[in-house]
């Protein structure tokens, strides 16, 4: 069996642990949190070099790309480098073409319309590809990289404006502590709705789960929200908050929905390839086939109707592949 482990710097509370099978290959997940502490997870990783298949860091990104250009966190690079025997991923090999497949998909089965939708992504710098997809099709976007990581009331409103900011500002804000930034240990525990009139705008809520829980305001009615790394506790305060619908990019294992950072780390565990020589298009193509659809909690509709409109859409394309078969 092969054994991947996701080392984060959120919450403990969050750990958990699940068995799961690609190709044929049994793989037991574990997602470890240090509440915070970059020296405990430094640890972590140098233990577990050698004795896993691959790590995943949590919690934090390793590169910012942005335009092609990519940015090194510092801190992240850190914990990478504790390991020198196992392959660590943080994710961004797959989230890009993953998180723009998603909403295409989503647009696609005619779940969502973004023509003129007012959609707030809260961090863009580490999800491009999903806010090339969203003002591609027509939304008017805000991007909250500056309101959410700076902590200024500062909205972007366009990718132009975001990839100027990010070529100036991320070669600084990658070598800052990464908790002056990033809610990480206890403020994944807490709330602090002050830039409330942002979620308040916008009829789309995208991005990294923890920005939206620390800043979303008490009401979130007829939102949509689209996110990673929920699980059933986070699903159910969407639901009490008036939420409309929740996505998550990742598919759901064992009642929660991992981050990027596991599924690319469970890839590369059964690939014969090393990390550098594996393309994102090559994890793309792995998904496919393994028949990957983003997880989607519909809060206004009862379970039963969902049921009902899923059996209907089996039954027809099972009738459609016997047409063919009789053609």
């Amino acid at each position: 069996m092969k054994k991947v482990v996701s080392v984060s710097l959120g919450s403990s509370k969050r750990d958990h642990a699940v068995e799961m099978n690609l190709f044929g290959e049994r793989i037991k997940v574990r997602r470890m949190g240090t509440d915070g502490s970059m020296q405990k997870a430094i640890r972590i990783i140098g233990e577990l070099d050698g004795e896993v298949d691959a790590i995943g860091l949590g919690g934090i990104d390793l590169y910012l790309i942005t335009a092609g250009k990519k940015f090194v966190v510092r801190d992240a690079l850190k914990m990478a480098r504790a390991a020198f025997i196992t392959p660590v991923v943080d994710g961004s090999g797959l989230k890009n073409t993953l998180e723009r497949q998603t909403i295409e998909y989503l647009v696609k089965e005619g779940l969502l319309s973004l023509p003129g939708r007012r959609v707030m992504l809260v961090s863009a710098v580490d999800r491009f590809g999903m806010a090339e997809a969203v003002e591609e099709m027509g939304a008017e976007c805000l991007f909250g990289d500056v309101i959410f990581a700076l902590g200024l009331p500062v909205p972007i409103r366009s990718l132009r404006v975001l990839k100027l900011v990010a070529f100036t500002f991320l070669p600084l804000v990658c070598r800052l502590p990464f908790k002056l930034i990033y809610p990480t240990g206890e403020k994944q525990d807490s709330e602090n709705p002050r830039y409330s009139k942002y979620f308040d705008w916008a009829e789309v809520i995208a991005g990294d789960f923890h920005f939206i829980k620390r800043y979303m305001p008490a009401r979130l009615d007829g939102k949509v929200i689209i996110t990673n790394t929920v699980t059933a506790a986070d699903v159910e305060l969407f639901r009490q908050r008036g939420a409309k619908m929740l996505v998550t990019t990742t598919p759901e294992l064992n009642g929660r929905s991992f981050g990027t950072n596991v599924m690319e780390a469970a890839l590369v565990a059964v690939s014969d390839k090393p990390v550098a020589q594996i393309a994102p298009e090559e994890y793309w193509e792995v998904l496919k086939k393994l028949g990957w659809r983003p997880r989607i909690v519909r809060f206004d509709v009862p379970e039963r109707e969902l049921v009902a409109v899923a059996d209907e859409k089996s039954n027809r394309a099972i009738q459609q592949r016997e047409n063919k078969r009789d053609y």
